[in-house]
């Protein structure tokens, strides 16, 4: 596999490939040329982040969701999610919890859940400023209007993540009824454009995905330059349309994200609880091979089971400091420091009045 080893050079050096090379790699590459880019993607991740691996804490604050996206377990439709929302005193009670483990980060992420409007999310995004300055707030909660993205910016947020879930129009539209793939779009540049760090992504696996998808999934995000990105196996969800359906794997996924690293060096890439559901060293897997972001859970164990996007999700069940210690020690058996500072992206600087970065050996 020469002729792969010296795409993956060419990828590694200029930073960028054609389209025809990372097909050729994606379609033929085997298991000794695919360490070979993990390796190379690992190496290109440390010029920048060294041997760190930053960490977020995450709430899930609601599971309602107007959309119907059909590979997801929240999807409006599906009558047997059990839906809950957190008010404003248990969303800081978990940043309060997540402060007090060291997070710098929180990630409150939920369905696109019309209950949350702009003025109950800036209260809500003020109020957690107000308390830990040093803190960076992102956000996970769908397509919405420029006008409400700005007052959010506005209120204090200062990362927003929107996977545009797949490249390709005609799969977009098939997948996600009712959505338009050019409002996806639009809404990530309109992000960039308000001065957010944004995060783009896309899942792996999908049905009826073509190399070629994936092709332009990588070229999307060469284009956009998101600050993170997220990718994941697709795991299929018993409630959902697709019911049945076989599923991405972890290998397919690890490839995708070393190629991510190698087209977007300086990109926070997150290492997926997705990926830790079909392999018990996912995770780890993952980090080795250039994903540099976890992101454990601070929701209450109550709520967790019930943010079911796929089946079988692991850690519903633990407490946050369980959770903490848990992907630490994962992190630091793989042979990378754990990073609690608010892990901006490299060529962002801190902002003034944040904590130095602590870093745990």
């Amino acid at each position: 596999m020469e002729k792969i080893k010296g795409l993956i050079d060419t990828l590694y050096l200029n930073e960028d490939l054609s389209d025809e090379g990372l097909l050729e790699i994606i379609e033929t590459i085997d298991a000794t040329s695919a360490e070979y880019l993990f390796d190379k993607a690992l190496e290109k991740k440390a010029k920048h982040y060294k041997d760190t691996v930053f960490m977020r804490g995450l709430i899930e604050f609601t599971n309602y969701c107007k959309q119907n996206c059909s590979y997801c377990g929240i999807r409006g439709k599906n009558s047997k999610v059990d839906r809950y929302r957190l008010s404003k005193e248990m969303i800081l009670d978990c940043c309060e919890e997540g402060y007090a483990l060291g997070y710098r980060t929180f990630v409150m992420q939920g369905g696109e859940d019309p209950f949350f409007t702009d003025d109950i999310l800036t209260d809500i995004i003020r109020s957690i400023k107000a308390r830990y300055p040093d803190c960076a707030i992102t956000l996970s909660v769908g397509e919405r209007s420029r006008e409400s993205y700005a007052a959010l910016k506005e209120a204090g947020a200062d990362r927003y993540l929107l996977r545009h879930e797949t490249a390709s129009k005609a799969l977009y539209d098939a997948l996600h009824p009712g959505m338009r793939f050019e409002n996806r779009i639009a809404c990530l540049y309109t992000l960039k454009d308000l001065g957010f760090q944004v995060g783009a992504g896309f899942m792996v696996g999908l049905p009826n995905q073509t190399s070629k998808d994936l092709v332009a999934d990588l070229r999307f995000i060469k284009t956009l330059q998101p600050e993170m990105v997220g990718i994941g196996p697709y795991i299929p969800h018993e409630e959902t349309p697709l019911n049945g359906a076989k599923g991405g794997t972890v290998e397919e996924t690890l490839i995708m994200v070393a190629l991510a690293r190698l087209l977007l060096p300086m990109a926070l890439l997150p290492s997926t609880t997705a990926m830790g559901t079909l392999d018990p060293k996912g995770r780890e897997k993952a980090l080795k091979a250039g994903a540099n972001v976890v992101m454990p859970n601070l929701s209450p164990t109550d709520v967790r089971e019930k943010y079911e996007l796929y089946k079988d999700k692991i850690c519903t069940g633990d407490e946050a400091a369980h959770c903490r210690q848990c992907i630490e020690g994962r992190i630091k058996s793989a042979g990378f420091r754990v990073d609690m500072g608010r892990g901006d992206h490299a060529s962002i600087s801190i902002p003034e009045g944040a904590k130095p970065i602590q870093i745990i050996g």
